[in-house]
Order: structure tokens, then sequence, then C-alpha cells
């Protein structure tokens, strides 16, 4: 099998684990970005749903490599045509696919923190209480941040990739939304109120764009981009 094809199957397989671990955290009750929740909830919600949580994180490494090889796999696409060596947006791209999987690796070890810290005692003294609070800020800090390396990501490997032919006009305009939306949560996050960035929403339309173009890419990888481009593949 080629490496691009397996790049390919790998950003579906990375889509399907961020789908899968997302609907398995909210149907065991744990709050999206755009929900308004006490510390005492926060504790008492990790505590009551640690496995589910603990499940979860398992897969995340998963997804980590399968997320490396997908962004491996597009910019040895890219790369090997002339008008993109020496163009700086590929490696942009790729830097920012890597950076979003050490942040979120910090996302996923502050919310086990967080279980870790309630299970012991969900928060019925004040000091655990706070030790929850704290760590869950760091969390929701780290979280809003990430979505600039999802926006980085978008940016460098849609502009590469319209400029070397390999992706059309509209799988371009989804990731430079996608993009705009990811950087807009991310500058907003530090003025959320009661921990709800204001414009939550927009980040999570963001993410689900970035989900599209990541499978839109895969398709692209697939298909074998030595036959495609620039022909059909460069078609809006």
């Amino acid at each position: 099998m080629r490496f691009t094809r397996l790049a390919g199957l790998s950003g579906i397989g990375f889509v399907l684990l961020l789908l899968g671990g997302n609907l398995a955290l909210v149907s065991a009750g744990f709050p999206t970005p755009s929900d308004a929740v006490g510390f005492d909830e926060v504790a008492r919600l990790h505590a009551d749903a640690s496995d589910a949580l603990r499940l979860t994180s398992a897969l995340l490494p998963t997804a980590w490599l399968l997320a490396t090889i997908f962004a491996a796999g597009v910019f040895a696409a890219l790369w090997r045509h002339d008008r993109i060596r020496g163009d700086g947006w590929a490696l942009v791209g790729l830097a920012g696919i890597l950076m979003q999987c050490v942040a979120f690796a910090g996302v996923g070890a502050a919310r086990l923190a967080v279980a870790t810290t309630a299970t012991h005692d969900p928060g019925t003294a004040s000091h655990d209480l706070g030790a929850v609070a704290g760590l869950w800020g760091l969390h929701n800090a780290l979280f809003g941040f990430n979505q600039i390396f999802l926006a980085t990501a978008l940016l460098g490997l849609s502009v590469s990739g319209r400029r070397a032919g390999l992706v059309g006009r509209w799988h371009a305009a989804v990731g430079l939304l996608g993009a705009a939306l990811l950087f807009l949560a991310a500058t907003t996050s530090p003025y959320g109120a009661d921990g709800v960035n204001p414009l939550a929403l927009f980040g999570l339309v963001g993410w689900l764009l970035w989900l599209v173009w990541i499978v839109g890419y895969s398709v692209v990888l697939i298909r074998g981009v030595e036959e495609e481009v620039p022909s059909a593949l460069a078609t809006p």
C-alpha cells in the first residue's frame, strides 16, 4: 500500500475516533465547551463517569498517531510538486497538525487529573474543590488555545493544496472558513464568562469544518494523487 493511501485511511480513522470519543463523553454527561457548569458539578461528573473518560482517553494515542500519519501523507503529496517546494505554507500546515496533537495531549491530561482529584473526594472539601477548579481552568485554557493550531493546519494545507492543484476551490474554502472561525474562538477564549468562550459556537462550527476538510483530503490521498493531479482534482 502506498504511504499516501495509508495516510488517507488514517485521516478517516482519526475523524471516526474523534466523533466516537466526543459522542461517548457527551452521552456520559460531560459538558460541551458551550455549557456553563459549576466546579462542584464538574467534580461530580468526573467522579461519576471516570470510567468513560478513561476509556475515551485510551483512544487518544491512536488518534494522535493517525493524525501524524495523515499530516505526513498530505505533506509528502504536496512536497513533490515544484510549485510547493520552497513555499512555506505546507510546512505551516504540517506544524499546525503536530502542535494540535501536543496541545490536545495537555487537554486530555487535564481531564484525567480532574477525574483523579474528583474521584478521591468529589468536591466535598473546599480545598479539593479548589484543586478541581484549577485543573478545570487549565483544561479550558488548553482547549481554547488548541484551536489556533487547528486553524494553522487548515490555513497552511489549504493554501498549499490549492497552489499545487491538489484540492478544489470548495475544499480550500472550507479549510479557510474553518481556520477563520477557529482563530476567532481561540482569540476570544480568555474572555469567557463562567469558563465558557463567548464564541464557542464559532469554534464548534470550525471544528466540524475541520473534520469535513480532513475527510476531503483523505479521499484525495486514497484515490491516488499521482494519477489525479492536476486534471481531475484541481477542478472546483
